[in-house]
């Protein structure tokens, strides 16, 4: 069997996938962050890259890693613009460039955007999306951003067009779950506390163009929870009013393109409530919550994509 291998190294999660061409599979673990702090500096987050990623791949192989790979590749930076870069990348691009030119294999690079991009599309059972223009909210613990993608070859070429303007939803996510005393990454420890509320308010979110700003709603958070609102309420106030900004920037990008599918991806778009809104007002799609934190399987998609293009 041959495939593709795939490393992503991102500002939280170690990660390696592979990818045949329709399965794969990928392992990832999230990288040790101190209690109560909201993450990590870069240095850091390397050193537990390169610490980790032998131990990642081990396990990879463990579980069916094709014994031919026929190539390589990494995300290098986070999005597919200029200027950005973050050193943790360099860990999955140089234990990948160094491993394929042992293999005697290509090498491919991507942005850990587009691989979100990728996994999300193929867990949600639409690959067909890589090949025709859509939008897709990236939204995770350093991004909210509304894409519009369209096909570049065999990658995918995103334009932000819509989003926050000042944090993003994952960072919201996680000040609140540091707020109420919850382990970081926050997300689904709030996730599950929200489900409990009884008093369902929220803070309405003023969007202009597609973009909206989300410090309010953590003022308002610090307030409720100084004042001693259950935690369950507000965490339900803090993801009710990310999702009321998130489907109103919606509505207004589909007035600017009708009728194409949306795409939801990264670690907040595994959150029940935004699936189940989101879905019933414009029908979007969403990947498997696996594939929506950090992972390598995009990266994998995508190098087997562009392999397979290139060999034709």
């Amino acid at each position: 069997m041959a495939g593709v291998l795939g490393l992503d190294t991102s500002n939280y999660t170690t990660s390696a996938a592979w990818f045949d061409g329709t399965g794969g599979d990928n392992t990832g673990k999230l990288l040790e962050v101190p209690q109560g702090a909201l993450g990590l500096r870069q240095s850091e987050a390397l050193f537990q890259h390169v610490k980790r990623l032998p131990a990642i791949l081990e396990d990879l192989k463990a579980a069916d890693l094709p014994r031919v790979l026929t190539a390589i590749g990494a995300s290098t930076r986070p999005r597919e613009v200029e200027g950005s870069y973050m050193p943790c990348f360099l860990a999955g691009e140089s234990q990948g460039k160094a491993m394929a030119s042992v293999l005697e294999v290509p090498f491919y690079a991507c942005s850990h955007q587009q691989g979100h991009i990728a996994a999300a599309a193929w867990s949600a059972g639409r690959m067909d999306l890589l090949d025709q223009p859509h939008l897709v909210w990236h939204l995770s613990g350093g991004t909210t951003e509304l894409l519009y993608v369209v096909p570049d070859g065999a990658m995918v070429q995103a334009t932000c067009i819509g989003g926050t303007s000042d944090i993003s939803a994952g960072q919201l996510i996680d000040r609140t779950g540091k707020k109420l005393g919850l382990p970081f990454p926050a997300g689904k420890a709030v996730d599950e506390l929200s489900l409990q509320a009884r008093d369902k308010t929220h803070f309405r979110v003023k969007v202009s163009d597609c973009t909206f700003s989300f410090s309010g709603i953590e003022n308002k958070m610090n307030a409720l929870a100084e004042g001693g609102t259950p935690p369950a309420e507000v965490c339900w106030y803090v993801l009710s009013s990310i999702i009321q900004g998130v489907e109103t920037a919606t509505q207004q990008a589909l007035v600017r393109y009708p009728g194409l599918p949306v795409l939801c991806a990264g670690g907040v778009a595994s959150n029940q409530l935004l699936r189940q809104r989101m879905t019933k007002a414009c029908g979007a799609v969403f990947a498997e919550p696996r594939f929506s934190t950090d992972n390598a399987m995009g990266v994998a998609i995508l190098t087997w994509r562009i392999h397979s293009k290139e060999g034709l």
